[in-house]
C-alpha cells in the first residue's frame, strides 16, 4: 500500500514521518529526491542549467539553490518554468523508489511524504492521504518560534499554502499534533496498528 502524507509548515509532518518509521513504515521524502535529482549528471539538473544558465551554479558545478531562488520566487513564470523541469522528475524518481521497495517489501507500508501533495494536485496517485494537522493558533506560534519571526511574517507564509483545515476536510487519515509528543505518538501507532497486514 502507498500513502500519501502531507501537512503544512510547522504542522509537525517531519516529526510524524519519523514516528511512522520508526513504526515500521517505509519512507520516500519528496524533499530528498528534489535535492537528488538537480544534482550534477541528472537530467533535471542539464534542464536547469540550460534554461537558467550558468551564472546559478557554484565553482563545484553543482546548484546554488540561493541564486535560483533568489530568480525564480521574484518571477512566477520563472519558477513555473522550474517546476516543469523539476516536478516530473521528482515524480518519476519516486515511482522508482516505490517499485523498488514494493518488490523488496511486498507487504511494507509505503509512505510519500509530499509537503505540496494537494496544491500539485497529486492526491489521485495514492490509495489514501494522511494529513499531519495542528490548529492555527498552534502553527503560527511553533512557526514564529521555529522561525524566530514575527506573527505577522509567521501568518504571511502559512497562507502562501492551502490551509490546514481545507487539507483536514480532503484527507483519508488525519494525525492531530496539536497536543503533546505522546498524544502524537499514540495517534501514529494506532493508524500503523490498523494497516499492519491480515
Amino acid at each position: 500500500m502507498i500513502i500519501g502524507l502531507t501537512g503544512g509548515i510547522a504542522s509537525g509532518k517531519s516529526t510524524v514521518s519519523k514516528l511512522l518509521v520508526e513504526q515500521g513504515a517505509l519512507l520516500v521524502d519528496a524533499d530528498q529526491v528534489a535535492r537528488l535529482v538537480v544534482e550534477p549528471g541528472q537530467l533535471a539538473y542539464n534542464q536547469i542549467v540550460l534554461q537558467f544558465g550558468q551564472a546559478i551554479l557554484n565553482e563545484d558545478g553543482t546548484i546554488n539553490r540561493q541564486a535560483l531562488g533568489n530568480i525564480v520566487f521574484s518571477n512566477k513564470d520563472k519558477l513555473k518554468q522550474l517546476e516543469a523541469i523539476t516536478h516530473p522528475a521528482i515524480r518519476a524518481y519516486m515511482l522508482h523508489q516505490f517499485e523498488a521497495l514494493k518488490n523488496d517489501h511486498p507487504d511494507g507500508l509505503i509512505i510519500a511524504d509530499i509537503p505540496l501533495l494537494y496544491e500539485t494536485k497529486q492526491e489521485h496517485l495514492y490509495e489514501g492521504i494522511l494529513v499531519v494537522y495542528v490548529d492555527y493558533e498552534t502553527q503560527v506560534n511553533r512557526l514564529m518560534n521555529r522561525n524566530h519571526i514575527s506573527r505577522e511574517e509567521a501568518e504571511h507564509r502559512i497562507s502562501l499554502q492551502m490551509s490546514l483545515e481545507e487539507k483536514k476536510n480532503k484527507a483519508t487519515w488525519v494525525i492531530d499534533n496539536s497536543g503533546t509528543e505522546e498524544e502524537t505518538y499514540k495517534q501514529v501507532q494506532q493508524f500503523m496498528a490498523e494497516r499492519k497486514p491480515k
